[in-house]
Protein backbone atom coordinates (compact mmCIF):
# COMPACT_ATOMS: atom_id res chain seq x y z
CA UNK A 1 0.00 0.00 0.00
CA UNK A 2 1.44 3.51 -1.08
CA UNK A 3 0.76 5.96 1.99
CA UNK A 4 2.27 8.62 0.17
CA UNK A 5 -0.90 8.82 -1.87
CA UNK A 6 -2.92 11.79 -1.45
CA UNK A 7 -6.75 11.82 -1.49
CA UNK A 8 -8.56 14.98 -2.75
CA UNK A 9 -11.48 16.03 -0.84
CA UNK A 10 -14.14 15.01 -4.17
CA UNK A 11 -11.55 11.55 -4.82
CA UNK A 12 -12.61 10.76 -1.26
CA UNK A 13 -16.02 11.07 -1.59
CA UNK A 14 -16.53 9.80 -4.86
CA UNK A 15 -14.91 6.38 -3.47
CA UNK A 16 -16.55 6.53 0.05
CA UNK A 17 -20.07 7.81 -0.79
CA UNK A 18 -22.09 4.81 -1.37
CA UNK A 19 -20.88 3.47 1.82
CA UNK A 20 -22.62 6.33 3.45
CA UNK A 21 -25.75 5.61 0.92
CA UNK A 22 -25.94 1.66 2.21
CA UNK A 23 -25.15 2.83 5.91
CA UNK A 24 -28.33 5.21 5.54
CA UNK A 25 -30.34 2.34 4.34
CA UNK A 26 -28.84 0.01 6.60
CA UNK A 27 -30.31 2.33 9.31
CA UNK A 28 -33.54 2.69 8.04
CA UNK A 29 -34.33 -0.98 7.29
CA UNK A 30 -32.83 -1.72 11.25
CA UNK A 31 -35.31 0.47 12.58
CA UNK A 32 -38.31 -1.28 10.19
CA UNK A 33 -37.04 -4.49 11.28
CA UNK A 34 -35.94 -5.55 7.69
CA UNK A 35 -32.70 -6.43 7.81
CA UNK A 36 -31.86 -10.07 6.78
CA UNK A 37 -29.96 -10.79 10.34
CA UNK A 38 -33.09 -9.44 12.33
CA UNK A 39 -34.91 -12.58 11.64
CA UNK A 40 -34.56 -13.15 15.23
CA UNK A 41 -36.10 -10.49 16.66
CA UNK A 42 -39.27 -10.41 14.47
CA UNK A 43 -42.51 -11.53 16.17
CA UNK A 44 -43.01 -14.89 15.74
CA UNK A 45 -46.60 -15.01 13.88
CA UNK A 46 -47.79 -18.00 16.20
CA UNK A 47 -50.49 -19.05 18.53
CA UNK A 48 -48.55 -21.58 19.61
CA UNK A 49 -48.63 -21.31 23.31
CA UNK A 50 -45.64 -19.65 25.07
CA UNK A 51 -44.22 -18.87 28.63
CA UNK A 52 -44.57 -14.96 29.58
CA UNK A 53 -42.02 -13.41 31.87
CA UNK A 54 -42.08 -15.26 34.81
CA UNK A 55 -44.75 -17.95 36.21
CA UNK A 56 -48.32 -16.55 35.52
CA UNK A 57 -51.65 -17.34 38.09
CA UNK A 58 -53.64 -17.31 35.51
CA UNK A 59 -53.79 -18.87 32.22
CA UNK A 60 -57.05 -17.21 30.89
CA UNK A 61 -58.77 -13.97 30.76
CA UNK A 62 -62.89 -13.43 30.73
CA UNK A 63 -64.07 -9.53 30.05
CA UNK A 64 -67.71 -9.09 30.83
CA UNK A 65 -68.05 -5.22 29.30
CA UNK A 66 -70.55 -3.08 30.86
CA UNK A 67 -70.99 -0.78 27.88
CA UNK A 68 -72.45 2.90 28.89
CA UNK A 69 -71.32 3.01 32.71
CA UNK A 70 -73.27 1.06 35.47
CA UNK A 71 -73.89 3.44 38.97
CA UNK A 72 -71.59 1.88 41.99
CA UNK A 73 -74.02 3.55 44.39
CA UNK A 74 -76.52 2.08 42.87
CA UNK A 75 -74.89 -1.26 43.16
CA UNK A 76 -71.94 -2.25 45.02
CA UNK A 77 -71.00 1.05 47.21
CA UNK A 78 -73.83 2.26 49.46
CA UNK A 79 -73.53 5.63 50.60
CA UNK A 80 -75.84 6.40 53.68
CA UNK A 81 -74.50 10.07 53.41
CA UNK A 82 -76.13 10.50 49.95
CA UNK A 83 -79.36 8.49 51.17
CA UNK A 84 -78.83 11.32 54.69
CA UNK A 85 -78.66 14.46 52.03
CA UNK A 86 -80.66 13.20 49.26
CA UNK A 87 -82.06 16.73 47.38
CA UNK A 88 -79.24 18.94 48.81
CA UNK A 89 -76.76 20.91 46.48
CA UNK A 90 -73.15 20.46 46.45
CA UNK A 91 -70.85 21.27 44.63
CA UNK A 92 -70.52 19.12 41.47
CA UNK A 93 -70.67 19.80 38.05
CA UNK A 94 -72.42 17.93 35.47
CA UNK A 95 -70.63 16.58 32.37
CA UNK A 96 -72.46 18.85 30.06
CA UNK A 97 -72.13 21.91 31.90
CA UNK A 98 -75.41 22.24 33.35
CA UNK A 99 -76.53 23.74 36.58
CA UNK A 100 -75.63 21.80 39.34
CA UNK A 101 -78.26 19.56 40.25
CA UNK A 102 -79.50 18.12 43.62
CA UNK A 103 -78.05 14.67 45.47
CA UNK A 104 -80.07 11.75 44.42
CA UNK A 105 -80.32 9.09 47.31
CA UNK A 106 -80.11 5.34 45.49
CA UNK A 107 -83.78 4.08 46.08
CA UNK A 108 -82.74 0.62 45.85
CA UNK A 109 -81.64 -1.55 49.03
CA UNK A 110 -78.41 -3.28 50.19
CA UNK A 111 -77.50 -6.08 52.32
CA UNK A 112 -74.43 -7.49 53.70
CA UNK A 113 -73.87 -11.09 51.93
CA UNK A 114 -71.57 -13.90 52.62
CA UNK A 115 -69.02 -14.64 55.28
CA UNK A 116 -66.93 -11.54 54.25
CA UNK A 117 -69.98 -9.65 54.65
CA UNK A 118 -69.69 -7.47 51.70
CA UNK A 119 -72.58 -5.12 51.12
CA UNK A 120 -75.01 -5.67 47.39
CA UNK A 121 -77.74 -3.86 45.97
CA UNK A 122 -81.00 -6.02 45.80
CA UNK A 123 -80.42 -5.40 42.18
CA UNK A 124 -77.67 -7.89 42.02
CA UNK A 125 -78.80 -11.17 43.57
CA UNK A 126 -76.95 -13.42 41.81
CA UNK A 127 -73.45 -11.67 42.16
CA UNK A 128 -74.31 -10.72 45.81
CA UNK A 129 -74.65 -14.90 46.43
CA UNK A 130 -70.75 -14.94 44.85
CA UNK A 131 -69.56 -12.42 47.62
CA UNK A 132 -66.74 -14.49 49.14
CA UNK A 133 -65.40 -15.60 45.67
CA UNK A 134 -65.36 -11.63 44.56
CA UNK A 135 -62.64 -8.93 44.64
CA UNK A 136 -64.31 -5.81 45.12
CA UNK A 137 -62.72 -2.58 43.92
CA UNK A 138 -64.45 0.32 44.79
CA UNK A 139 -61.76 2.82 43.80
CA UNK A 140 -61.67 2.73 40.60
CA UNK A 141 -60.73 5.71 38.09
CA UNK A 142 -60.27 6.97 34.27
CA UNK A 143 -59.51 9.36 32.30
CA UNK A 144 -62.11 10.42 30.14
CA UNK A 145 -65.62 10.71 30.47
CA UNK A 146 -67.25 10.07 26.84
CA UNK A 147 -68.53 6.57 25.58
CA UNK A 148 -66.01 6.41 22.91
CA UNK A 149 -63.05 7.23 25.19
CA UNK A 150 -63.09 5.78 28.38
CA UNK A 151 -63.55 2.10 26.69
CA UNK A 152 -60.68 2.74 24.60
CA UNK A 153 -58.39 3.44 27.72
CA UNK A 154 -59.61 0.18 29.26
CA UNK A 155 -59.00 -1.99 26.29
CA UNK A 156 -55.88 -0.28 24.50
CA UNK A 157 -54.30 1.79 27.37
CA UNK A 158 -54.78 5.37 25.47
CA UNK A 159 -57.33 7.68 24.02
CA UNK A 160 -56.40 6.39 20.36
CA UNK A 161 -58.20 4.56 18.04
CA UNK A 162 -56.06 1.93 16.17
CA UNK A 163 -54.27 0.52 19.18
CA UNK A 164 -53.34 -3.09 20.08
CA UNK A 165 -56.60 -3.98 23.01
CA UNK A 166 -55.82 -6.15 25.95
CA UNK A 167 -56.54 -9.31 24.48
CA UNK A 168 -54.24 -8.39 21.10
CA UNK A 169 -51.22 -8.07 23.57
CA UNK A 170 -52.00 -11.01 25.85
CA UNK A 171 -52.39 -13.46 22.32
CA UNK A 172 -49.30 -11.82 21.22
CA UNK A 173 -46.93 -12.47 24.04
CA UNK A 174 -48.63 -15.97 25.04
CA UNK A 175 -50.24 -17.59 22.11
CA UNK A 176 -52.99 -19.90 23.11
CA UNK A 177 -53.67 -23.86 24.09
CA UNK A 178 -56.15 -24.59 21.64
CA UNK A 179 -54.88 -24.10 18.11
CA UNK A 180 -58.29 -24.95 16.33
CA UNK A 181 -59.96 -21.83 17.72
CA UNK A 182 -58.72 -18.17 17.64
CA UNK A 183 -56.54 -16.85 20.59
CA UNK A 184 -59.17 -13.79 21.24
CA UNK A 185 -62.54 -14.48 20.82
CA UNK A 186 -65.36 -11.66 21.50
CA UNK A 187 -68.81 -12.16 21.91
CA UNK A 188 -70.77 -8.89 20.61
CA UNK A 189 -74.85 -8.76 21.12
CA UNK A 190 -76.32 -9.85 18.21
CA UNK A 191 -78.28 -6.73 17.83
CA UNK A 192 -74.89 -4.96 16.95
CA UNK A 193 -71.58 -3.03 18.30
CA UNK A 194 -71.35 -0.77 21.40
CA UNK A 195 -69.94 2.52 21.22
CA UNK A 196 -66.18 2.61 19.81
CA UNK A 197 -67.52 -0.61 17.95
CA UNK A 198 -64.24 -3.30 17.16
CA UNK A 199 -61.73 -0.73 18.26
CA UNK A 200 -62.34 -2.44 21.20
CA UNK A 201 -60.29 -5.64 20.05
CA UNK A 202 -58.36 -4.21 17.53
CA UNK A 203 -54.91 -5.62 16.68
CA UNK A 204 -53.81 -2.48 15.54
CA UNK A 205 -50.02 -2.69 14.39
CA UNK A 206 -49.55 -6.10 15.97
CA UNK A 207 -50.14 -8.48 13.20
CA UNK A 208 -53.69 -9.04 12.27
CA UNK A 209 -53.18 -12.93 14.00
CA UNK A 210 -53.70 -11.24 17.01
CA UNK A 211 -57.16 -9.42 16.90
CA UNK A 212 -59.94 -10.21 18.65
CA UNK A 213 -62.65 -12.90 16.47
CA UNK A 214 -66.25 -12.13 16.82
CA UNK A 215 -68.32 -14.93 17.66
CA UNK A 216 -71.97 -14.77 17.35
CA UNK A 217 -74.05 -16.45 20.15
CA UNK A 218 -76.90 -17.18 17.48
CA UNK A 219 -76.74 -19.33 13.98
CA UNK A 220 -73.48 -19.95 12.83
CA UNK A 221 -70.87 -19.18 15.40
CA UNK A 222 -68.12 -17.65 12.98
CA UNK A 223 -69.45 -15.63 9.84
CA UNK A 224 -68.62 -16.60 6.44
CA UNK A 225 -66.49 -19.17 7.85
CA UNK A 226 -68.23 -21.53 5.39
CA UNK A 227 -68.94 -21.40 1.56
CA UNK A 228 -72.80 -19.47 0.86
CA UNK A 229 -72.62 -22.05 -2.00
CA UNK A 230 -72.67 -26.18 -1.33
CA UNK A 231 -69.55 -27.29 -3.10
CA UNK A 232 -68.51 -30.77 -3.64
CA UNK A 233 -66.06 -32.08 -1.32
CA UNK A 234 -62.95 -32.22 -3.90
CA UNK A 235 -63.57 -29.18 -4.80
CA UNK A 236 -62.94 -27.54 -1.57
CA UNK A 237 -59.74 -29.71 -1.23
CA UNK A 238 -58.87 -28.76 -4.75
CA UNK A 239 -59.60 -24.69 -3.89
CA UNK A 240 -57.74 -24.96 -0.53
CA UNK A 241 -54.88 -26.75 -2.05
CA UNK A 242 -54.34 -23.54 -5.04
CA UNK A 243 -54.82 -20.80 -2.56
CA UNK A 244 -51.93 -22.61 -0.45
CA UNK A 245 -49.65 -22.93 -3.10
CA UNK A 246 -50.15 -19.23 -4.05
CA UNK A 247 -49.65 -18.29 -0.28
CA UNK A 248 -46.49 -20.28 -0.30
CA UNK A 249 -45.38 -18.49 -3.86
CA UNK A 250 -46.09 -15.01 -2.16
CA UNK A 251 -44.89 -15.54 1.30
CA UNK A 252 -41.45 -16.48 -0.52
CA UNK A 253 -41.01 -14.07 -2.72
CA UNK A 254 -42.23 -11.55 0.48
CA UNK A 255 -41.10 -13.12 3.32
CA UNK A 256 -41.33 -9.56 5.48
CA UNK A 257 -44.16 -9.33 4.74
CA UNK A 258 -46.12 -9.70 8.04
CA UNK A 259 -49.68 -8.62 6.62
CA UNK A 260 -49.45 -11.61 4.14
CA UNK A 261 -48.42 -14.08 7.06
CA UNK A 262 -51.03 -13.07 8.93
CA UNK A 263 -53.45 -13.36 6.30
CA UNK A 264 -52.30 -16.65 5.82
CA UNK A 265 -52.03 -17.95 9.65
CA UNK A 266 -55.83 -16.68 9.51
CA UNK A 267 -56.85 -18.68 6.33
CA UNK A 268 -55.35 -22.08 7.88
CA UNK A 269 -56.82 -20.95 11.09
CA UNK A 270 -60.37 -20.26 9.28
CA UNK A 271 -60.13 -24.01 8.10
CA UNK A 272 -59.33 -25.58 11.26
CA UNK A 273 -62.07 -24.00 12.71
CA UNK A 274 -64.81 -24.80 10.36
CA UNK A 275 -64.95 -28.38 12.05
CA UNK A 276 -63.83 -27.11 15.53
CA UNK A 277 -65.73 -24.02 16.40
CA UNK A 278 -69.29 -25.36 15.82
CA UNK A 279 -68.39 -28.69 17.85
CA UNK A 280 -66.60 -26.51 20.92
CA UNK A 281 -70.00 -23.97 20.99
CA UNK A 282 -72.74 -26.79 20.14
CA UNK A 283 -75.15 -25.56 23.38
CA UNK A 284 -77.21 -28.53 22.95
CA UNK A 285 -74.61 -30.63 25.21
CA UNK A 286 -75.30 -29.02 28.29
CA UNK A 287 -77.39 -30.11 31.13
CA UNK A 288 -80.84 -28.96 31.90
CA UNK A 289 -79.08 -27.99 35.16
CA UNK A 290 -76.55 -26.15 33.66
CA UNK A 291 -79.61 -24.40 31.37
CA UNK A 292 -81.56 -23.49 34.43
CA UNK A 293 -78.21 -22.06 35.98
CA UNK A 294 -77.15 -19.64 33.42
CA UNK A 295 -81.36 -18.64 32.31
CA UNK A 296 -80.78 -20.01 29.25
CA UNK A 297 -84.34 -20.66 28.79
CA UNK A 298 -85.24 -17.48 30.39
CA UNK A 299 -86.52 -14.61 27.97
CA UNK A 300 -84.97 -11.93 29.90
CA UNK A 301 -81.65 -13.70 30.49
CA UNK A 302 -80.95 -15.84 27.31
CA UNK A 303 -78.87 -13.51 25.48
CA UNK A 304 -76.82 -12.75 28.04
CA UNK A 305 -76.71 -16.15 29.53
CA UNK A 306 -75.86 -17.95 25.65
CA UNK A 307 -72.76 -15.37 25.91
CA UNK A 308 -71.75 -16.27 29.26
CA UNK A 309 -71.99 -20.21 28.65
CA UNK A 310 -70.13 -20.00 25.08
CA UNK A 311 -67.38 -18.13 27.01
CA UNK A 312 -67.47 -21.08 29.70
CA UNK A 313 -67.07 -23.14 26.99
CA UNK A 314 -64.61 -21.75 25.15
CA UNK A 315 -62.38 -21.09 28.21
CA UNK A 316 -62.60 -24.73 28.45
CA UNK A 317 -61.73 -25.67 25.02
CA UNK A 318 -58.48 -23.71 26.07
CA UNK A 319 -58.94 -19.80 24.22
CA UNK A 320 -57.09 -17.50 25.84
CA UNK A 321 -58.58 -14.25 25.76
CA UNK A 322 -62.61 -14.05 25.51
CA UNK A 323 -64.43 -10.70 25.59
CA UNK A 324 -68.23 -10.61 26.42
CA UNK A 325 -69.81 -7.18 24.96
CA UNK A 326 -73.65 -6.86 26.10
CA UNK A 327 -76.29 -5.20 24.15
CA UNK A 328 -75.60 -1.68 22.15
CA UNK A 329 -76.17 1.53 22.67
CA UNK A 330 -74.64 1.65 25.98
CA UNK A 331 -77.48 -0.25 28.36
CA UNK A 332 -76.11 0.87 31.35
CA UNK A 333 -75.99 4.72 30.57
CA UNK A 334 -78.58 5.61 32.40
CA UNK A 335 -79.02 9.28 32.47
CA UNK A 336 -83.01 8.89 32.78
CA UNK A 337 -85.01 6.60 34.70
CA UNK A 338 -82.87 4.68 36.53
CA UNK A 339 -85.29 3.34 39.09
CA UNK A 340 -86.79 1.21 35.87
CA UNK A 341 -84.12 1.12 33.64
CA UNK A 342 -81.48 -0.31 36.06
CA UNK A 343 -83.19 -3.08 37.40
CA UNK A 344 -84.09 -4.19 33.75
CA UNK A 345 -80.58 -4.04 32.76
CA UNK A 346 -79.61 -6.09 35.91
CA UNK A 347 -82.26 -8.62 35.79
CA UNK A 348 -80.57 -9.61 32.30
CA UNK A 349 -76.94 -9.49 33.14
CA UNK A 350 -76.61 -10.33 36.81
CA UNK A 351 -77.86 -14.38 36.98
CA UNK A 352 -75.64 -14.67 33.75
CA UNK A 353 -72.58 -13.10 35.29
CA UNK A 354 -72.73 -15.27 38.27
CA UNK A 355 -73.03 -18.48 36.68
CA UNK A 356 -70.44 -18.42 34.92
CA UNK A 357 -68.09 -17.66 37.90
CA UNK A 358 -69.91 -20.39 39.86
CA UNK A 359 -69.61 -22.70 36.53
CA UNK A 360 -65.81 -22.29 36.32
CA UNK A 361 -65.34 -22.83 40.04
CA UNK A 362 -67.38 -25.86 40.16
CA UNK A 363 -65.12 -27.23 37.23
CA UNK A 364 -61.86 -26.51 38.77
CA UNK A 365 -61.39 -23.48 36.32
CA UNK A 366 -61.47 -19.81 38.31
CA UNK A 367 -57.98 -20.44 39.57
CA UNK A 368 -56.64 -20.28 36.64
CA UNK A 369 -59.57 -17.77 35.01
CA UNK A 370 -59.41 -14.15 35.45
CA UNK A 371 -63.19 -12.72 35.47
CA UNK A 372 -63.35 -9.03 35.08
CA UNK A 373 -67.05 -7.45 35.14
CA UNK A 374 -66.56 -3.63 34.82
CA UNK A 375 -68.21 -0.54 32.86
CA UNK A 376 -65.87 1.90 31.57
CA UNK A 377 -67.08 4.63 34.10
CA UNK A 378 -69.69 5.31 36.90
CA UNK A 379 -71.95 8.04 37.77
CA UNK A 380 -72.51 11.21 39.39
CA UNK A 381 -74.37 10.95 42.77
CA UNK A 382 -76.61 14.08 41.93
CA UNK A 383 -79.29 13.31 39.94
CA UNK A 384 -79.81 14.30 36.08
CA UNK A 385 -83.18 15.89 35.43
CA UNK A 386 -84.54 14.02 39.01
CA UNK A 387 -84.52 10.81 37.73
CA UNK A 388 -80.86 9.60 36.01
CA UNK A 389 -77.22 10.44 36.60
CA UNK A 390 -74.32 11.40 34.41
CA UNK A 391 -71.16 10.20 33.85
CA UNK A 392 -68.53 9.91 36.52
CA UNK A 393 -64.69 9.07 35.51
CA UNK A 394 -63.65 10.31 38.83
CA UNK A 395 -65.21 7.00 40.48
CA UNK A 396 -66.62 3.56 39.44
CA UNK A 397 -66.63 -0.42 41.24
CA UNK A 398 -65.03 -3.27 39.33
CA UNK A 399 -65.68 -7.23 40.35
CA UNK A 400 -62.51 -9.25 39.40
CA UNK A 401 -63.00 -13.13 40.51
CA UNK A 402 -60.62 -15.96 40.21
CA UNK A 403 -56.58 -15.85 38.66
CA UNK A 404 -55.02 -14.86 42.09
CA UNK A 405 -57.20 -11.68 43.16
CA UNK A 406 -58.05 -11.87 46.64
CA UNK A 407 -61.79 -13.36 47.30
CA UNK A 408 -64.35 -11.66 49.70
CA UNK A 409 -62.49 -8.69 49.90
CA UNK A 410 -63.06 -5.24 49.49
CA UNK A 411 -60.40 -2.70 48.45
CA UNK A 412 -59.99 1.23 48.23
CA UNK A 413 -63.18 4.11 49.15
CA UNK A 414 -64.91 6.44 47.38
CA UNK A 415 -65.94 9.88 49.62
CA UNK A 416 -69.11 9.99 51.27
CA UNK A 417 -71.27 10.53 48.22
CA UNK A 418 -69.49 8.65 46.00
CA UNK A 419 -68.60 10.75 44.00
CA UNK A 420 -64.19 10.51 44.17
CA UNK A 421 -61.95 7.44 44.53
CA UNK A 422 -59.87 8.69 47.47
CA UNK A 423 -58.91 5.81 49.58
CA UNK A 424 -56.14 2.94 47.63
CA UNK A 425 -56.89 4.32 44.15
CA UNK A 426 -56.93 1.97 40.88
CA UNK A 427 -56.77 3.70 37.42
CA UNK A 428 -57.80 1.60 34.88
CA UNK A 429 -54.26 1.51 33.90
CA UNK A 430 -53.04 -0.09 36.87
CA UNK A 431 -55.94 -2.52 36.43
CA UNK A 432 -54.27 -3.20 33.28
CA UNK A 433 -51.24 -3.77 34.46
CA UNK A 434 -52.65 -5.93 37.38
CA UNK A 435 -54.25 -8.25 34.73
CA UNK A 436 -51.14 -8.58 32.68
CA UNK A 437 -48.25 -9.45 35.79
CA UNK A 438 -51.12 -12.12 36.74
CA UNK A 439 -50.83 -13.86 33.65
CA UNK A 440 -47.28 -13.90 33.82
CA UNK A 441 -46.16 -10.56 31.85
CA UNK A 442 -44.23 -7.63 32.81
CA UNK A 443 -45.85 -4.40 31.57
CA UNK A 444 -42.64 -2.61 30.71
CA UNK A 445 -41.21 -5.73 29.08
CA UNK A 446 -44.01 -6.83 27.13
CA UNK A 447 -43.68 -3.91 23.80
CA UNK A 448 -43.67 -3.68 20.11
CA UNK A 449 -41.98 -1.47 17.76
CA UNK A 450 -44.06 0.49 16.04
CA UNK A 451 -43.18 3.69 14.23
CA UNK A 452 -39.60 3.62 15.90
CA UNK A 453 -40.91 3.39 19.35
CA UNK A 454 -41.01 0.47 21.73
CA UNK A 455 -44.94 0.75 22.30
CA UNK A 456 -46.36 -1.10 25.27
CA UNK A 457 -50.14 -1.17 26.30
CA UNK A 458 -49.53 1.13 29.52
CA UNK A 459 -46.88 3.74 28.92
CA UNK A 460 -45.94 2.99 32.62
CA UNK A 461 -42.94 5.33 32.47
CA UNK A 462 -44.99 7.93 31.85
CA UNK A 463 -48.75 7.25 33.31
CA UNK A 464 -46.59 5.52 36.16
CA UNK A 465 -49.24 2.70 35.86
CA UNK A 466 -48.72 0.12 38.55
CA UNK A 467 -49.46 -3.76 39.60
CA UNK A 468 -51.75 -3.75 42.73
CA UNK A 469 -50.46 -5.90 44.83
CA UNK A 470 -53.33 -5.55 47.57
CA UNK A 471 -55.28 -6.91 45.05
CA UNK A 472 -53.51 -10.40 44.78
CA UNK A 473 -53.44 -13.20 47.11
CA UNK A 474 -49.71 -13.30 46.49
CA UNK A 475 -47.19 -10.88 46.01
CA UNK A 476 -46.29 -9.38 43.08
CA UNK A 477 -43.31 -11.05 41.01
CA UNK A 478 -40.40 -9.21 40.64
CA UNK A 479 -39.19 -9.70 36.91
Amino acid sequence: MNNNIDFSRRSFLEQCGPGFGTLALATLLKEDGLLAGDEASRPALSLQPRQGHFPARAKNVVVLMQSGGPSHMDLFDPKPDLQKRHGATVAINSLQGRPREPLMASPFRFSKRGQSGIEFSELVPHLGGLADDLCMIRSMHTFDPCHAGAPLILFTGKLEFGRPTLGAWVSYALGTENQDLPAYVVLPDIAGHNTAGAALWDNGWLPALYGGTEFRPIGSPVVNLRSARTMPKEADVNDLSLIGRLNEKYRRRYPRALELESRIRNYELAARMQIAAEKHLDLSQETAKTREQYGLDDPVTKAYATQCLMARRLIEAGVRFVQIMNKPHNPWDHHGNLRSRLPQECASTDRPSAALIADLKQRGLLDQTIVVWIGEFGRLPTSQRGTGRDHNMHAFTALIAGGGFKSGHIHGATDELGHRSVVDKVSVLDLLATILHQVGLDQNQLSYRHNNIEETLTDAKVTQARVVGELLSQSPTVA
